[in-house]
Order: structure tokens, then sequence, then C-alpha cells
């Protein structure tokens, strides 16, 4: 299932109560021995505080997913972050590539969604070319994990076969570069009929001149996301991805900080709100075009009606909501909002949870 389906169904799931136990993680031996002793813990604190404040009868099921999940869970496999959504009708594991700010257990009637929503934010999926005269490969990646080699009519590409032949010609550079820029351009068609299909973009692996020389002949421009300079002794799979992530992270950068531009340029035009209650008002009525959420920052709400709520400190009172900015992403996110969570230094002139409006 797809993170954005996953996403969808926790976030609208109400019930009582919904538990959810995130936890950071590691992916390597011996940290993530130690993984397996914290998620225990949280499992036990997720058990008293379910049977403490809702007895075991009526959450017989749940409490029965409380002790069963651990054995669903390889650790050998794990990422930098794991999330655990359990309900009476419901248990999802979801690990995630990016280290949670919102470690513990959280319990209400609806799922503590913050983390897969930054994730889903987070997450990419594009193309990774590696690039050569000596053959041309085609991955397609998310974040920072191949999902496997297209191979189709043209990928992959064997070495370019656009070579001199004429002995007269062998120091003549203009006609050795025209020939290397057809082999480009015949690996810019294909590419670009891929990014037809899938609607994805791509990052290069390559030399500068390849690149150069790549963009000068591209159809379509626009489609590469940037290149990583070539290792010719690391070019297996799980090497140029971890390039190509750094190139998409500093993308990621760039949106954020745009975002945040946009927002103080909001500000002047009286468009901006900083009151959480009136964030949330707006977000359910649909008028979040932009929200902006420092990643240290969450509020457990104790809600009055369907408009409103108390702040409160203590997370473990009865019928709270944890962490009432997962429900306000969601509800700008649901109504095509955008919404990012970032540390970087600009919000601090924001506040700590910030909304542009559509009017």
């Amino acid at each position: 299932m797809e993170l954005k389906d996953q996403l969808q169904r926790l976030a609208t799931e109400k019930n009582s109560p919904c538990v959810t136990i995130s936890l950071n993680t590691h992916r390597t031996h011996p940290d993530n021995a130690n993984d397996s002793i914290k998620l225990n813990n949280l499992l036990k604190e997720a058990e008293n505080r379910v049977i403490d404040e809702f007895g075991k009868r009526p959450v017989a099921s749940l409490l029965e997913k409380i002790k069963d999940v651990a054995n669903e869970v390889d650790i050998n496999h794990n990422l930098d972050s794991l999330h655990i959504f359990l309900s009476n009708d419901t248990m999802e594991i979801i690990k995630s590539s990016w280290s949670t700010n919102n470690e513990g257990v959280h319990i209400s009637d609806g799922f503590a969604v913050r983390s897969i929503i930054k994730s889903y934010n987070r997450s990419n999926h594009y193309l990774v070319m590696l690039l050569s005269q000596s053959g041309v490969h085609l991955y397609e990646a998310v974040n920072d994990g191949i999902i496997n080699e297209i191979k189709n009519g043209d990928f992959p590409f064997s070495e370019n076969p656009h070579y001199n032949t004429n002995p007269d010609k062998t120091s003549d550079s203009k006609h050795l570069d025209n020939l290397v820029r057809e082999f480009l351009n015949k690996v810019d068609k294909a590419l670009v009929k891929v990014h037809n299909e899938t609607g994805l973009d791509c990052v290069v692996i390559c030399t500068e001149d390849n690149y150069s020389r790549l963009q000068q002949v591209a159809d379509k421009p626009s489609v590469y996301l940037g290149y990583a300079a070539i290792n010719y002794n690391e070019r297996e799979t799980h090497q140029i991805v971890k390039q190509s992530w750094e190139i998409i992270k500093s993308l990621q950068d760039e949106r954020k900080s745009k975002a945040i531009a946009d927002m103080k340029e909001a500000i002047a035009q009286g468009k901006v709100l900083t009151d959480l209650q009136e964030i949330y008002q707006a977000a359910i009525d649909g008028r979040g075009e932009l929200l902006i959420v420092h990643h240290n920052f969450s509020q457990p709400v104790l809600m009055k009606d369907e408009r409103t709520f108390d702040i409160i400190d203590d997370v473990t009172t009865p019928n709270a909501i944890d962490d009432i900015t997962s429900n306000i992403a969601w509800e700008v996110i649901s109504k095509k909002g955008e919404v990012f969570f970032t540390g970087q230094e600009e919000i601090k002139d924001l506040g700590k949870m910030v909304l542009k409006t559509r009017y």
C-alpha cells in the first residue's frame, strides 16, 4: 500500500481508543538491538495506559494487538523510525527513512499521523540515470532506495555507438563532440518518453561535461533535477542512489525556504494566522493554503466542541488529543493545501505554527 493511501486511511479513522507508537530506530547492528528493547517498553506503557483508561473487556482486541505486534517487526530491516498504529480494528506498521521528533505513546480517538505526514511530504519518487559513454542505466527510486531498474526498448543503453570511424577526424574536437551529442540526444528522447509515461523527473549520475551537453540537447531540460559526479569505482545501485538522495534533500530544503518566504510575504497581505484555535478553524473550513510547523512543536488539547478546544499540558488527560498539529496538518493536506515541518531558523520569526489562508 502506498504511503498516501495509508495516510488517508489512518488520518480518517475514528476509534476509541487509537494507539500510536513512534520511535527512532537504527539500520544496522548492534544499534538496532536496542530498538527491540525500546519498542517493548513503549508497548508495555501503551498496554498500561489503555487498561487504566478503558479497562480490559471493551478493548480486548486492541490489547491482543499490543501483545502481538512486536512479533511483526523485524529489527534487522529497520530504517530511521518506526510507527505503529493500533485500534480494535487496525494494526498498521510503517517504517520511515526519516527520524521522528514525536517519539512515545499517543492515545486518542484518532491516530497521531504527524510523523507520517512528514514522511509523505518528504517522500520523493524519481528516476536515477547512470550515464556514461560505456552504457546508460535507468532506475526508479523512492527517497534513498532503488525500487527497480527500468528495462524497455531503449534502456539500458549499451556503449555509445556513435564513435569516430574517419582517421582524418581523430583530432577534430568538434566532430567528436557532435558524436557525443548525437548519443546523448537519443538518451534524452528515451528518458523523456519514460518521464511522459510516469511523470517522474530524473537525477543524473555522470561527468560535468556530459551533463552540460545533455542539457543543451534536451527536449525538456526541466525533467532533470540535477547531477552528481560519476565515480567509476562506485557504480552499484546503493552507491549512486546515495548520491542522488543528497540532491533530492537539497531540493527539499529549497522548497521549505521558498515556503517560508511566501509566508512572510503573505503576512503583509493580512493572510496569515498564528493563533492555534484560529488556525484549526480555518483548516477545517478549507481555508488553509500553506501550513508551516516547527518540527519540535506539539500541543495536546481537550476538545470542547467540533470547532474549539482547551490547551492542556498533560497528554494523558482522558479524551485528550495528544497533538492537535496532526489534525490540523491533515485537514490542510486533505483540502489541497501544502504542509511543511521544518527546523530552519527562519521559522522562528513567524512562530511555532503559522497558516497562510486562501482568503
